[in-house]
């Protein structure tokens, strides 16, 4: 089966983890994940943030190692048709990035064409941005977002941190610790399978 295309939205502060981790998982099995970011081009770097709990009443936010864009943001909204499923990663970015039009028309087209929606931790606030998206669906996200979802028509299920839900062809889970199964749900949904070889496991 050959790789799917899968478009990642992502701004500054983005969740580190939740960019990097899904990319070099989903590239090495063959996928192809483009990153974009309003208003930046195929090398541009962003600043991403990297949150824990670490006793507080609320995330703590570290900064994360820079990435690089590798997909000009104005290409790609011409080019809607040529991926297969669009992935709302968390962090912060989501908070300014939601507001903006042309990102809304993006998650609007894959609304529309009944493509597989991924979105991790803050990410649904970027899908709830559009109307429709999430109503009538069952949907995780980081706690602070269960208003929002409930709001938008959805439905919040609280996960623990290391599951993931699907509901159709929209795959959530509530944060990077999630990510494992998170991705794995993700590629159930492109259509994906693994195989492990017997033969490689007599010879282990």
């Amino acid at each position: 089966m050959p790789g799917k295309k899968i478009l990642m939205l992502t701004g500054e502060f983005t969740e580190e983890y939740e960019i990097f981790v899904f990319q070099q998982a989903m590239e090495a099995i063959g996928h192809t994940v483009h990153v974009i970011c309003p208003d930046k081009n195929a090398g541009d770097l962003i600043k991403t943030s990297l949150h824990d709990f670490e006793g507080d009443q609320t995330y703590t936010e570290k900064l994360g190692h820079f990435f690089t864009i590798n997909k000009t943001f104005s290409e790609v909204e011409k080019q809607l048709d040529q991926y297969h499923a669009v992935y709302a990663a968390g962090g912060r970015g989501p908070e300014y990035i939601r507001t903006d039009k042309r990102v809304q028309a993006i998650v609007r087209h894959f609304h529309e064409t009944k493509k597989p929606i991924f979105t991790i931790c803050h990410g649904v606030q970027i899908l709830i941005a559009v109307d429709g998206v999430v109503r009538g669906k069952k949907v995780a996200a980081l706690g602070a977002c269960e208003p929002e979802v409930t709001l938008a028509g959805g439905t919040y299920v609280d996960l623990s941190p290391t599951e993931a839900y699907v509901d159709g062809t929209m795959v959530s889970a509530k944060g990077w610790t999630a990510l494992a199964a998170f991705i794995r749900e993700c590629l159930k949904v492109l259509g994906t399978e693994i195989r492990h070889s017997e033969d490689v496991a007599k010879a282990a």
